[in-house]
Formats: C-alpha cells, structure tokens, sequence
C-alpha cells in the first residue's frame, strides 16, 4: 500500500470510529435529572422583643428580620399609625401587620372582611383551611392556611374582642409557587406562630 494510500485509509477509518461513536452516544439510555431547587442555608432561630412606645400591642419576631413602619397600604394612607411591616430580606418575604380599634359594633365587619381578604385568592388557591387561634395572654383568632400557587399561603388574625383586631399575611417576592416556596414558608411558619404565641395587647 502506498504512503497516500494508506493516509487515506487511516483518515477513512479515523471519520468511521468518530461516526460510530456518536450514534451510539445519540442512542444511549437518557435518565433526566430530578425537580430541584437551591439550597437554602437557615439561620438560627433567635427572637427579641417588638415593645414601641404608643404602640396597642407588642410581640417576639426573629433577630433575622426587621420591623419597618408602614404609613401606606395600596398607595392610601394608612388609616392609624400602627400598621408594620416584618421583613425577612434574606427571604425576600414580608409579613404585612395591620392593626384597627374595634369601636361602634364594628367587631363582625372586621371578622368579615379578614376572610374576604383570604378569600380573594380562590381563583388559585386549591385549599383553605381556618383554625382557631386561643393564646396563653388571652388573645383569640383565626389562622388560615391557603393551598396552591398563592401570593400568600399564611394569614392569621388576632383580637380581645373589645379593644383591638390585628391582622397579619405573609406575602414573598417572587412568583407564586407552592413547591419551591414550600421549605421557606414552613421555616418561616415557625415564626408567624411565634409572634401569635406571645402577641400582647396593651390598653387604649
């Protein structure tokens, strides 16, 4: 065999292993990788007191989060100056604390209008579940659990009946879904019972 003969040849076979090779490739069992998400490190639980002069109620919340003033719900004023925000920037989550005086028989309007507001997320909720709140400092409520792909799966509200109603709703950044918010909305849980657990109502 010539010398160009056989560079041809060893071309030729080096072209036939390369095609062999990569039909087998094409044709091997694929295993498609499992649904995950991104580890998420967890901070230690640790809780200081929210006790602010003037302030109806007072609460334990985690070192891990801040409480920020709100002087505005949905662009209006709010209609007293006690309404907070609890955010958890790590997160990207927020619990938004509305707080209102019961007075002239209005207690069954705000009882009715918390579940409207809970109810407003039926169209993509696929669950929700009321419990009833009774803490050891006397205070008494509904917890509400929402199912789904909902901007919030967490709201409560807490009252003496009287004085005060105070009403709570953990909402996160980010688009709504249930499986990869799950870890987060189950470690933050913890928390939102927390804060119910040891809520005070001072008086008016």
């Amino acid at each position: 065999m010539g010398m160009k003969n056989k560079f041809s040849f060893l071309n030729f076979s080096a072209c036939f292993l390369l095609i062999i090779t990569t039909l087998l490739a094409c044709n091997s069992v694929y295993t498609p990788k499992p649904k995950g998400y991104f580890k998420i490190n967890f901070p230690e639980k640790k809780y200081t007191t929210f006790q602010m002069k003037d302030y109806p109620y007072s609460f334990e919340y985690p070192v891990y989060a801040k409480v920020v003033k709100d002087s505005l719900f949905f662009g209006a004023k709010t209609e007293n100056p006690w309404w907070i925000n609890i955010d958890f920037p790590q997160f990207n989550g927020r619990i938004y604390v509305s707080y209102k005086l019961i007075s002239n028989n209005n207690f069954n309007d705000l009882v009715e209008d918390a579940f409207k507001l809970t109810n407003k997320h039926t169209q993509k909720a696929t669950s929700i579940d009321d419990s009833l709140i009774i803490t050891p400092n006397n205070v008494h409520g509904i917890y509400f659990k929402v199912g789904g792909d909902v901007a919030t799966a967490n709201q409560f509200f807490l009252t003496d009946s009287v004085t005060h109603f105070l009403r709570g709703a953990l909402y996160f950044d980010a688009t709504p879904n249930e499986d990869s918010l799950k870890i987060v909305n189950n470690f933050l849980l913890e928390d939102v019972k927390h804060l119910i657990n040891t809520l005070r109502f001072t008086k008016k």
